[in-house]
């Protein structure tokens, strides 16, 4: 009886690894290097493609609504602003690729409020990656949807009849300065993003921001015909200067100066909300 007693109240073994034993078993190998900047934003920017194969009515803003965009005003205002709806077409599609593609860099902004309202952009941040790649990542990502835009503009455009005198090389050269602005004009709406309180919000701004400057240009009509108060505007506007590039790319020429335009209001958007963007986002 006493020897139960005695074997029962022993106090049991405890085992205590030792460092090498944990070291083993936690971290068998070297630890994997630090992701590169241009890595980590490439990885964000696969995962923005990714949303768009699990929720592929996201693209709808970039198929259907071009189409749209491109019979409505086609037919709308060809008979009456040139001698027929294909003669129209020839100066107004260019035009109409800028302003569906500078519509949806807004989109954006949306999603990336949308992500911080949900509580993801909390963890991204928590993660031992660049700072921002979370950011250029999403952007990344977007800039196919700019492309599938144009695309899907170009190729309603050439069944209706429009020609680009510049060819394949005028019209990639038309897209590329297309794409170069909306990455640095979706810059604006990281900002706004992060700014407002809701996705609803963002939208409004974005539409109050995006009217006046997509219809207030050289898209639909030559700017001389309009007032002399109005034209001062548009000849400031940077959707003008964008326009008017991209439709001497697509037209065989070459317009210098509102390229060279073009490309300081992109560089002025980046370094400007660029880091207005990252500011708020670090003190977020």
């Amino acid at each position: 009886m006493s020897d139960t007693a005695t074997t029962t109240g022993r106090a049991p073994s405890v085992y205590v690894p030792s460092a090498e034993a944990l070291a083993t078993v936690l971290a068998p190998g070297e630890r994997p290097p630090r992701p590169s900047a241009l890595g980590a934003s490439l990885t964000f920017g696969w995962r923005a493609l990714l949303k768009i194969k699990h929720v592929p009515e996201q693209l709808f803003d970039v198929t259907a609504f071009p189409i749209i965009m491109v019979l409505m005003f086609t037919y709308l205002f060809g008979g009456a602003l040139a001698d027929s709806p294909r003669d129209y077409l020839q100066f107004f599609l260019p035009g109409i690729m800028v302003t569906s593609v500078v519509m949806i860099t807004m989109y954006t902004g949306v999603g990336l409020n949308t992500d911080i309202e949900k509580g993801i952009f909390d963890r991204f941040r928590t993660l031992p990656v660049w700072r921002p790649a979370a950011l250029v990542g999403m952007i990344f990502g977007d800039v196919l949807r700019y492309v599938l835009a144009a695309v899907v503009i170009l190729s309603v455009g050439l069944v209706l009849g429009f020609r680009p005198d510049g060819g394949l090389l005028g019209v990639a050269a038309g897209i590329g300065l297309l794409v170069v602005f909306s990455f640095a004009f979706s810059w604006v709406w990281t900002f706004f993003g992060l700014v407002l309180r809701s996705e609803k919000s963002v939208m409004g701004v974005s539409m109050m921001v995006l009217f006046p400057l997509t219809f207030l240009s050289n898209v639909f009509v030559d700017p001389s015909t309009m007032p002399g108060w109005l034209q001062a505007f548009v000849k400031l506007n940077p959707i003008t200067h964008l326009v008017a590039a991209v439709r001497a790319a697509m037209g065989g020429s070459s317009d210098p100066t509102n390229t060279m335009w073009l490309l300081l209001w992109s560089a002025g958007f980046v370094v400007v909300f660029g880091t207005l963007t990252m500011y708020r986002y670090n003190r977020r």
